[in-house]
């Protein structure tokens, strides 16, 4: 068994997948400082000095500590049951900045590589012989 998983983790596919999901990470964490600390402040001035991650509902009893704040992430921590609209804006935000660079990665990557070309069809052997024989006959002289 432990061979069998050593020769698992040693093939390419799961190495590569492994480099990925490390990049994956770390360009996460960049694309999340990109929304919430370039995109969603800008986002925020246009319409007026909105801070989305402040938007959220108390849906639940506050403690006396925090009563009457309007700190997300205070009440958060202290187990209120919140419900966060502003932090979700900003997440589907991530969502579609990360989606769009994909895409932009995806079609370079598929206009640098070379087109193959499908290789032509090859014919059943009954096939080309049925059509050797119909030409054979449509050449004959019709009597």
């Amino acid at each position: 068994m432990l061979k069998e998983f050593k020769a698992f983790i040693m093939r390419g596919n799961v190495l590569d997948l492994a480099v990925a999901v490390i990049i994956g990470a770390a360009f996460g964490k960049i694309v999340t400082s990109l929304t919430e600390d370039v995109l969603m402040p800008i986002i925020g001035k246009l319409f007026g000095g909105l801070d989305f991650s402040s938007y959220f509902l108390v849906m639940g009893p506050v403690p006396p500590a925090l009563q009457g704040s309007s700190d997300y992430a205070a009440l958060k921590k202290a187990g209120v049951p919140l419900l966060g609209y502003g932090e979700f804006v900003t997440q589907a935000v991530n969502f579609l900045i990360i989606a769009f660079i994909i895409f932009l990665i995806i079609r370079a990557v598929n206009r640098l590589m070379p087109r193959a070309e499908a290789p032509a069809a090859v014919e059943p052997a009954d096939v080309a012989l049925l059509r050797e024989i119909r030409d054979e006959l449509r050449a004959r002289p019709r009597v």
